[in-house]
C-alpha cells in the first residue's frame, strides 16, 4: 500500500513541478519586452530515494528553485560600455548645436560679415570723398559687431541649455538611487529567507546601468547582496538601504565656466556641507555635457573674444592716425571693451560714427579730401598677421571653425562606434538572457504534456487502490 501512496505523491509533485514551469514560462513570455529582464527557469532536482532491502526506489523530483539565466561579467561590461555610450551621446548632441553656430551654408556668418567690412573699407579707399561708401563702412561694421554678439549669445544660450539638461539628469539619478536602495533591502530579505530575487536583481542591475549612462560610477555587490554605488571618486551615492543626494547649484564665473553655470555638489546628509564634485564627473551623459560646456564652449568664447578684441584694437590703432572730414584725429572707430573676456558681447561701433559717418578717418593728413592712405591701411588689415603675429583674422576664424568641426565629427564617429559596441554586447546578452517566444511555446507544450502525464499517473494509482480494495469482495 505504501508504494501506491508513493506513486500518488510522485504524481502530485510532478504536477506541481509542471505547474511551476508553466507559470515561469508564462512569466518569461509576458516579460519579453521588459528592459533588463533575464529569462528564468525552474531548477528541477530528484527527491531523496527510499530503500527496501537491497532495492532503492526513486521518489520523483521537486522544484528546487526558480533562477535567472544571467552572465554577471557580461552585465558589468555592458554597464561600462553603456556609460561610455552615454558620454558620447551627450557630447555629440552638444557639439552638433555648437557647430550650428558657425554654419554659414544657410545664413551669413562672421566670415561673410568680416569680408563685407574690409571690402567696404576698400571701397572707401577707392572713393574717400563719397558719403555712400562711408555709410557702407558704418553699416558693415555695425553688422559685424552684431554678429559677434550673436555668436557670443548663442554659445551662452547653449551653455545654459546644457545646464538645464544636467539638472534634469541629476534629478533622475537621485530618484534611481532611491529605488536602488529600496531594492537592496528587498533583495537581501528575499535571499536571506532562501529565495532568489530574480526580478528585483534584474531591475536593480538595469537601474545601475541607467545611472552609469548619466554619470561615471563605480559599483560593487557585497556579500550581503546589497549594491554600493560611488559617483566620481568619492561621492558615495548608495550604501545598503541608504541613498544620498547630488545637488546642482549655480556658481560664480570661473576660468572654465560662465556666470551662473551650475556645479555638482555631493550631499552626505541634510546637515552636511555640500562637497563640490564637478571635476570628478568625466563620464556618462553629464560628463559629455560638462566637457562641451567647460572646455569646448569656454574655448570657443575665448577665441571669438580674442578675435573681436584684436580686430577692434588694430582698426582703432590705424584709425587714430588718420583724419576725418572735420580734420580731427586720434578718434577710435570701435568702442573697445575694457577687458578681453566678453569682448565679443561688449564691442560696439563708436557713437560718433553711428551718428555721423564724417567722423570716419580716411586721410593721412589734414585738409586732404582725396587722401586715402589710412582707409587703404585699414582695408589691408585683412591680409596682416594680426593674431599673435601668426595668422590673419580670416585664418584665425577658419581655424576656429575647423577645430569645432573636427571635434563634432570626432564626437559623431565615437558615438556611432560606441553604439555599435553596445548593440553587439546587447545581442550577446539577448542570446544568453533573452526570451525566445518559439522556445517558450515549445516548453509550454512540453510542460502541458508532462502535467497530463502526471495526472495520468495519479489516476493509475487511484485505479490500483480500487483494485486492492475490491479484493475483499471477491
Amino acid at each position: 500500500m505504501s508504494k501506491i501512496h508513493s506513486m500518488m505523491d510522485i504524481g502530485k509533485r510532478s504536477m506541481m513541478n509542471s505547474q511551476t514551469a508553466l507559470q515561469t514560462s508564462g512569466h518569461n513570455i509576458a516579460s519579453k519586452d521588459v528592459e533588463g529582464f533575464s529569462r528564468q527557469r525552474v531548477e528541477i532536482q530528484t527527491n531523496v530515494p527510499i530503500g527496501s532491502g537491497k532495492l532503492r526506489y526513486g521518489m520523483g523530483s521537486k522544484a528546487a528553485a526558480v533562477t535567472r539565466v544571467n552572465n554577471p561579467y557580461l552585465e558589468k561590461q555592458l554597464g561600462k560600455e553603456r556609460s561610455l555610450s552615454g558620454f558620447y551621446d551627450g557630447k555629440a548632441e552638444a557639439m552638433g548645436r555648437v557647430e550650428q553656430v558657425y554654419n554659414e551654408q544657410l545664413n551669413k556668418g562672421l566670415n561673410s560679415f568680416m569680408g563685407d567690412f574690409f571690402n567696404s573699407m576698400q571701397e572707401m579707399a577707392n572713393n574717400p570723398e563719397s558719403l555712400a561708401t562711408r555709410t557702407q563702412v558704418k553699416e558693415t561694421a555695425d553688422s559685424l559687431v552684431k554678429d559677434f554678439k550673436r555668436v557670443h549669445t548663442q554659445l551662452n544660450e547653449i551653455s545654459r541649455d546644457l545646464d538645464q539638461q544636467i539638472v534634469s539628469q541629476i534629478a533622475e539619478v537621485n530618484e534611481m538611487a532611491k529605488e536602488v536602495a529600496t531594492l537592496n533591502e528587498k533583495v537581501q530579505q528575499i535571499e536571506l529567507s532562501g529565495g532568489h530575487a530574480n526580478d528585483e536583481r534584474d531591475r536593480r542591475e538595469l537601474l545601475v546601468k541607467q545611472i552609469g549612462e548619466r554619470v561615471n560610477i563605480k559599483w560593487a555587490e557585497g556579500q550581503d547582496s546589497t549594491v554600493t554605488i560611488t559617483v566620481g571618486n568619492s561621492a558615495l551615492l548608495v550604501a545598503g538601504y541608504d541613498a544620498k543626494k547630488i545637488e546642482v547649484n549655480g556658481t560664480p564665473e570661473t576660468d572654465t565656466k560662465g556666470e551662473g553655470n551650475v556645479d555638482l555638489f555631493y550631499l552626505n546628509s541634510d546637515r552636511a556641507t555640500p562637497v563640490k564634485i564637478t571635476e570628478q564627473i568625466n563620464g556618462g551623459k553629464i560628463g559629455g555635457l560638462l566637457e562641451v560646456r567647460d572646455k569646448v564652449i569656454t574655448e570657443a568664447l575665448a577665441d571669438v573674444d580674442k578675435m573681436a578684441y584684436t580686430l577692434a584694437a588694430t582698426v582703432n590703432d590705424v584709425h587714430r592716425e588718420g583724419y576725418n572730414v572735420y580734420n580731427k584725429t586720434g578718434r577710435d572707430f570701435f568702442e573697445l571693451p575694457t577687458q578681453l573676456r566678453h569682448a565679443s558681447a561688449n564691442l560696439s561701433v563708436s557713437k560718433d560714427i553711428l551718428e555721423d559717418v564724417g567722423h570716419i578717418s580716411s586721410a593721412g593728413q589734414m585738409s586732404a579730401p582725396g587722401d586715402n592712405r589710412v582707409a587703404l591701411r585699414m582695408a589691408n588689415l585683412s591680409q596682416d598677421k594680426l593674431v599673435g603675429g601668426e595668422s590673419t583674422i580670416g585664418e584665425f576664424y577658419n581655424s576656429m571653425v575647423g577645430k569645432v568641426g573636427i571635434q563634432a565629427r570626432r564626437a559623431d564617429s565615437s558615438q556611432q562606434s560606441q553604439k555599435d559596441i553596445v548593440k553587439q554586447l546587447g545581442n550577446i546578452r539577448e542570446s544568453i538572457s533573452g526570451v525566445s517566444l518559439d522556445e517558450e511555446a515549445t516548453k509550454l507544450i512540453e510542460y502541458q504534456k508532462s502535467f497530463d502525464a502526471s495526472a495520468r499517473l495519479i489516476r493509475t494509482a487511484d485505479e490500483m487502490f480500487d483494485t486492492v480494495l475490491n479484493l475483499k469482495r471477491m
